[in-house]
């Protein structure tokens, strides 16, 4: 990654969205929040909460959980890079979980879409707590573009979904 990171494609509407997101039943019930964007990387941020507790001996946050937000930082960070609404579904993810995360610390997500395609968008992100040197888990990404079902009334149409 360079150090020389440009605003959002279109800030208007990538405030709308991140809304949207941060609005998913998932995202709200987890408590997931808006850090950062820039045009083709964004940071999620993911407060410790007792109900994400895998296991109670040791109070280690659920890996569905870090899954969770590594999906939605990599989404969230193809969107930066677009003018306007359109269908992006999860293809493949892969996780590589390097280490446990911490209690009673919040995790955060670099997302960046790193590739874009007509039909295909490509993301690597990194979940880590308080240093992005230590990561809690690595995960790569392909998303479809423009694949939505007819009858559709997501954010992708430009409706209004929560």
């Amino acid at each position: 990654m360079n150090g020389l990171w440009l605003p959002v494609e279109e800030p208007v509407f990538f405030e709308q969205l991140q809304q949207w997101f941060m609005n998913l039943p998932h995202c709200r019930e987890l408590g997931m929040e808006f850090a950062n964007a820039e045009r083709g990387r964004i940071t999620l941020k993911l407060p410790f909460s007792e109900k994400l507790i895998g296991n109670p001996h040791t109070r280690v946050i659920h890996g569905g959980v870090v899954t969770s937000l590594i999906d939605t930082a990599s989404g969230t960070a193809i969107y930066s890079l677009l003018s306007g609404p359109e269908p992006v579904a999860t293809l493949d993810l892969r996780i590589d979980y390097l280490r446990p995360a911490r209690p009673d610390l919040p995790v955060y997500c670099t997302a960046e879409c790193y590739r874009l395609t007509d039909h295909v968008a490509f993301t690597r992100a990194t979940a880590y707590q308080d240093d992005p040197e230590k990561p809690v888990a690595h995960g790569v990404a392909t998303f479809a573009r423009g694949m939505e079902p007819k009858g559709s009334s997501g954010i992708a149409s430009g409706g209004q979904q929560a």
